[in-house]
């Protein structure tokens, strides 16, 4: 079985199913299947299926073109269809992870995915989990599920997890992205190893294989923990700052100066993405299966969800420089996205700072070049309005929350009464108009 199927790989004739077609699934069928690996896509949703087979790409970082030239190759196909995953030889899955309403890991989806592939295993597969998840779910949750049919992995079936690493909005000539980002791999066995090893030797530049499933996904939460940490640190650096009257921005970029000993965050608004909001809550979960409390983890969750309410704060400040109140007030919300020029809401801290001046009495516009409706978290669908010259001489306050580059700084903070500023994204604007401002 290894040897066929280490074939297999080597000759591209390896049929690749990826399991959830969203921000992480896409892209790795997309790089699959122009490292010439057919692969056939598995999605719940119906719409994102028909627009896939018609070439028609909805997430940012794939273009409609390369999937147009990928279907008229028939490197490319998908389907709702779970009983197809039995053609694979590959099957990866790609679905989401989120948290529960008490801020525990919601496996529903995984282990639904699982259940699929349990239903059609066949001998000769490699199942590879790429979703987020904390360490010993490969073994614990997938691998009962598959073993069931009496198939032992590492003999006749093969299973590993490897963390996806994927940034929403690069693409490999202006940063990293699937194919030059480094995938770490850790099977169940050495065969499971050396198996999604190969594959992904096809799939991206460097493959760094480790000892086990358990390792690979405790890596990835340690990848999101790090940025989680050092986001709060320097957000209470921020709220230090202000209290003494100081410019955070400067004192960041007078530490960055030193060339060794200190790696640059920068403050914000609060953390955005499926990422960083969330995989630092899995691993505190699961270490209170070992008793004990990650008290770092929890601590820098409890700084990154206050700067919503410190960015309410400062919109206060800046009306009050008006002489007007909060309630009553006109504030056109600047980027709904969670990071700068893309079209990714998930997670965005906009929605705590929309409803925490909603609940002030305020009226609030959410302008986003990138993003024409959103979902609120109640389900509420809602639109952006164009940023237009008079909306911004009307409004009370402006509030730049993602530092899109469409954004015109020297425009809004000319036209707009007073402006929030959480990204230093008008450090630019000199002379009588920063004194419009209001930096985080």
């Amino acid at each position: 079985m290894v040897h066929e199927l280490m074939n297999r790989i080597h000759g591209r004739s390896a049929k690749v199913g990826v399991i959830g077609l969203g921000y992480v699934g896409l892209p790795l069928a997309e790089r699959a299947g122009r490292a010439g690996f057919a692969v056939l896509g598995f999605d719940v949703s119906a719409e994102r299926v028909a627009r896939i087979n018609r070439g028609e790409s909805y997430i940012g970082d794939v273009a409609s073109d390369a999937l147009v030239a990928l279907r008229e190759r028939n490197l490319i196909e998908a389907t709702t269809d779970v009983r197809r995953m039995r053609e694979c030889d590959i099957l990866v899955i790609c679905v989401p992870t989120p948290l529960n309403p008490t801020r525990e890991p919601d496996m529903r989806y995984i282990e639904a995915a699982s259940e699929n592939v349990a239903a059609s295993i066949r001998p000769g597969q490699l199942v590879i989990l790429e979703s987020t998840t904390y360490p010993g779910t490969t073994r614990e949750l997938i691998l009962p599920r598959i073993e069931r049919n009496g198939l032992r992995v590492g003999e006749q079936i093969f299973l590993a997890f490897s963390p996806e690493r994927i940034d929403p909005g690069q693409t490999s000539s202006q940063g990293f992205s699937v194919e030059n980002t480094p995938k770490v791999v850790g099977g169940v066995t050495a065969h499971c190893t050396e198996l999604a090893s190969a594959f992904y030797g096809y799939i991206t530049s460097r493959v760094v294989p480790v000892s086990s499933p358990d390792v690979a996904e405790l890596t990835k939460l340690f990848e999101n923990v790090f940025r989680a940490v050092n986001i709060a640190l320097v957000n209470e650096l921020a709220l230090l700052c202000d209290r003494m009257g100081l410019n955070v921005w400067e004192v960041i970029e007078a530490a960055a100066t030193k060339p060794y000993g200190f790696m640059k965050f920068t403050p914000g608004p609060g953390l955005g993405g499926h990422c960083i909001p969330i995989d630092p809550f899995y691993l505190t979960w699961k270490a209170r299966a070992y008793d004990l409390t990650t008290r770092f983890i929890e601590l820098a969750g409890e700084i990154n969800t206050q700067m919503p309410r410190h960015v309410r704060d400062l919109v206060v400040r800046a009306l009050n420089r008006a002489r007007k109140p909060l309630n009553g007030s006109a504030i056109v919300l600047l980027g709904v996205a969670y990071k700068p020029d893309v079209d990714d809401y998930r997670e965005s801290p906009a929605f705590k700072v929309y409803d925490l001046l909603v609940a002030d009495g305020a009226t609030v516009i959410p302008c986003d070049p990138h993003i024409d409706e959103f979902e609120l978290h109640d389900g509420r669908r809602m639109r952006t309005v164009p940023l237009t010259d008079d909306l911004l001489r009307q409004c009370d306050c402006a509030v730049i929350v993602t530092n899109h580059r469409a954004f015109d700084y020297e425009r809004i903070v000319t036209l707009a009464p007073v402006v929030v500023d959480t990204r230093n994204a008008t450090r630019s604007i000199q002379g009588p108009l920063r004194a419009k401002i209001v930096v985080l």
